[in-house]
């Protein structure tokens, strides 16, 4: 992260205590030399489950950042990409750095809570930006994908096991989630970014009452927890007609 390439303390600093909004817009031109990127061994392994799964027309990255997942879609889909944000600093870095062979690509900055789209799409696609979503908010959410999907499409995202709680990797989540809780109460405007609020069950539940049929597919890259359990899955959420 404090790589010469990477931001510097200070600039991370700047934006936490910006809206989530011109948070990212501050941090887009350095944002792929973060570990807040997805890494190219997720999207590797997530094209490889969709090719199995597709081939699909059409296909969205939901706030699609910097656009690596629009390279995952490029992939898998015949006829066209469209990649959605509403970071306009985001986009302006997908625009000049994500230019893939193959399908058409398209920009499109807006809130994921409102999506200016019928249901044009068979595939929406989503990485590592859940967290910036509130509990209350995944049925409205999840309304909207539903909302973008043609009959049949899939909604998928990969989920990493959560770590145990004796683990290292619980308690510094746990710190990070309560660290952004005190920011949130005492600085305005509020940066809603909390690793340990999306949780699986509450998911599986919410996609099921907005109208899918979810599946849970091992991701045989990463392998297995000691208990025999998946490190990480891809949620494959299909829109009943």
């Amino acid at each position: 992260m404090f790589s010469p390439e990477g931001p510097r303390l200070r600039e991370l600093a700047v934006q936490a205590l910006s809206s989530v909004e011109r948070g990212y817009d501050l941090l887009a031109p350095k944002f792929d030399h973060t570990p807040f990127r997805t890494p190219d061994s997720v999207l590797d392994a997530v094209a490889s489950a969709l090719r199995r799964t597709g081939p699909f027309d059409t296909g969205l990255d939901l706030c699609c950042g910097t656009g690596a997942g629009v390279g995952v879609l490029a992939r898998v889909c015949r006829h066209g990409v469209t990649g959605v944000d509403f970071s306009a600093g985001m986009l302006a870095v997908a625009r000049e750095r994500v230019r893939p062979s193959g399908p058409r690509v398209s920009w499109v900055r807006a809130d994921a809570r409102a999506l200016p789209f019928g249901p044009a799409f068979d595939l929406v696609v989503s990485f590592g930006a859940f967290g910036h979503f509130l509990p209350r908010e995944l049925p409205g959410l999840f309304a909207q994908v539903h909302s973008v999907l043609r009959p049949g499409g899939a909604f998928a995202f990969p989920v990493v096991a959560p770590p145990r709680p004796a683990s290292r990797a619980y308690w510094m989540l746990l710190a990070f989630d309560m660290a952004m809780r005190v920011r949130n109460a005492v600085w305005r405007p509020p940066f809603v970014m909390y690793y340990r609020a999306f949780r699986m069950g509450d998911v599986r539940r919410e996609l099921e009452r907005a109208g899918f049929r979810v599946e849970l597919q091992p991701l045989p890259e990463f392998g297995r927890r000691r208990d025999g359990s998946p490190r990480v899955r891809m949620v494959v959420a299909r829109r009943l007609p």
